[in-house]
């Protein structure tokens, strides 16, 4: 049982045990029980807020460049401040770290199952992530389940905290209303490898794939959903409370799902990809023939470490922006869709 959960056992109003005695019982520290949380500082959310978009032009940078970068624009830090608001945030820099083959006992994980896999088809792999939302006054956490094929997101939840219980509930709520994958990908995040979590796949037979150790590019698709996510809504605005968020959010989500075409899907949207609907966009091919072409290969990893190389060799940082040019191309950042 997790000290969270022993904390939750403890009642305040039994008329046999006083507190003393439970917390003894439980094997908890009364100073543990009774510490309430201060509120993050308005200095520290600014901090967050500039981490939080650099990470999304230069993910591989740590907490050393972090502070260089935040020191120039003028922000006073230092790497101690850094580290501990990026471990806050649940960002790490992208590098390959020595003996990552050695797991925990009790940490399962899967294999990573996408590699040369071409994804042709709605429901054929789901995939899920959780990323940071910051706000005016403090911050909120994201997951949300995507259809891979047509990157139409079938599930979304908030939270204050870091549990597992809000990525269980997307999860269900994903697998209620659209069926089952034949593959399900993830992160080797806790709250994806708990035991809850978990049953809930294996008890419908779904097969569990796990990105590499440190490998963003494994889950792409909704890691570019996060960026056109930020970009487009939510560093557009502050959101005033965690209702304003889920409010704000469920409307872009809505917005991408139904309204916002995609090139990579020949100008559907990605409810039009799910659903297998053929629109009058740029290409009146036969719906045959725009699935072969939506059809979305999965590559070796040797390969996927070229294109991140490619990708990242010109990059424009900048606290406020970023800008990404890709070799024989100009691209703004923005979507990525």
């Amino acid at each position: 049982m997790s000290s969270a959960e022993r904390r939750s056992l403890v009642d305040r109003a039994d008329p046999r045990l006083s507190i003393v005695a439970q917390c003894r019982l439980l094997k908890i520290a009364r100073s543990t029980w009774y510490y309430r949380p201060a509120p993050v500082s308005a200095d520290d959310l600014r901090v967050m807020r500039a981490l939080d978009e650099q990470y999304l032009a230069t993910p591989f940078y740590g907490a050393r460049r972090m502070v260089a970068v935040l020191r120039r624009a003028g922000i006073a830090v230092n790497r101690k401040r850094v580290r501990r608001l990026m471990r806050i945030m649940g960002i790490e820099a992208i590098y390959q770290k020595p003996n990552t083959s050695r797991r925990h006992p009790a940490h399962k994980v899967y294999p990573y199952l996408l590699r040369g896999l071409a994804i042709e088809r709605p429901n054929q792999v789901w995939c899920a992530d959780i990323t940071y939302v910051p706000m005016a006054q403090g911050f909120v956490y994201l997951v949300a389940v995507m259809d891979w094929a047509s990157r139409r997101v079938l599930a979304w939840r908030t939270s204050i905290g870091m549990e597992t219980d809000f990525c269980v509930e997307a999860l269900q709520e994903a697998l209620d209303r659209y069926g089952q994958p034949e593959i399900f990908n993830s992160d080797q995040g806790v709250q994806f490898t708990s035991a809850a979590f978990l049953e809930e796949l294996e008890t419908r037979g779904v097969r569990i794939s796990m990105d590499g150790k440190g490998r963003f590019l494994d889950n792409i698709f909704i890691e570019r959903l996060w960026r056109s996510l930020k970009y487009e809504e939510i560093f557009l605005k502050a959101y005033d409370s965690v209702a304003e968020a889920r409010r704000g959010i469920g409307a872009w989500l809505t917005f991408y799902n139904d309204e916002r075409p995609h090139q990579a899907l020949d100008y559907r949207t990605p409810r039009e990809a799910y659903l297998g609907t053929v629109t009058c966009g740029y290409d009146a091919a036969p719906a045959e023939q725009l699935g072969q072409r939506c059809a979305l290969p999965t590559y070796p990893q040797a390969p996927q470490q070229q294109e991140k190389d490619s990708i990242y060799l010109k990059v424009g940082v900048g606290i406020g922006g970023a800008s990404l040019v890709r070799d024989g191309e100009h691209a703004t950042g923005g979507s990525l869709s």
